[in-house]
């Protein structure tokens, strides 16, 4: 074996190892759209590897997992029949940990629903997230004692892709979405997956190039 296949087996071998360890990469990879450039990009600053043309090849003989052709089609179905919503002027509230935030929220909450305003409430491992429209800020933050309000982030935009309910029963969807916003750059503040809708919340400043990538990932 010559030295220049032992470095292209070796370069191979780190993009495979690599790709294992990313899903997200790999599933853009698998369906046929992730850029192959951008990609490459990336994995050669993460590991140190300049030889960007042989990281590029190996992508392309990343091989398909078993029952992947399977999978992709059951993902691809459900893409079609899918739809994008945006909603602009969105803001995520982080608050406190406590039963105590949870009932002060319960009035204001309850008419936000009654008003059919954005209003999600989400409880996590160290608080709870309420995302709203940046005009409903204050109204939540008011029935809050100050400490209670970790932070207030503004000047984003939701993204829900809405499918029909077949998503519960087809894996792979969210995986595939993260990785086509992933390999644009574009930081995804929260996602959230219920029922029929997969959501993310970005920088307002991602919005077209996130509506771009997602509505060529749905055509």
């Amino acid at each position: 074996m010559t030295a220049t296949s032992r470095d292209a087996g070796s370069v191979a071998r780190q993009v495979r190892g690599y790709l294992d360890g990313h899903p997200v990469v790999a599933d853009a990879i698998r369906l046929g759209i992730g850029n192959y450039s951008a990609i490459a990009r990336r994995i050669a600053a993460e590991l140190g590897q300049p030889r960007t043309e042989a990281i590029i090849a190996a992508c392309r003989r990343y091989p398909r997992g078993r029952g992947e052709s399977y999978r992709e089609a059951g993902v691809r179905r459900v893409l079609r029949k899918s739809r994008i919503e945006t909603r602009t002027k969105v803001a995520a509230i982080t608050l406190n940990q406590g039963v105590d935030v949870l009932t002060r929220l319960g009035d204001v909450v309850e008419e936000l629903l009654d008003e059919n305003s954005l209003c999600r409430v989400i409880q996590v491992s160290r608080g709870t997230v309420v995302i709203v429209d940046e005009e409903s800020v204050l109204r939540v933050t008011q029935q809050l004692r100050g400490p209670q309000v970790l932070g207030v982030r503004k000047r984003l935009v939701e993204l829900a892709v809405t499918s029909p309910e077949s998503i519960e029963e087809t894996p792979g969807l969210l995986t595939l979405l993260t990785g086509v916003l992933s390999a644009q750059g574009i930081n995804i503040v929260e996602a959230l997956s219920c029922y029929t809708d997969t959501i993310f919340l970005l920088d307002e400043g991602d919005l077209n190039a996130a509506m771009g990538v997602l509505t060529q990932t749905l055509a």
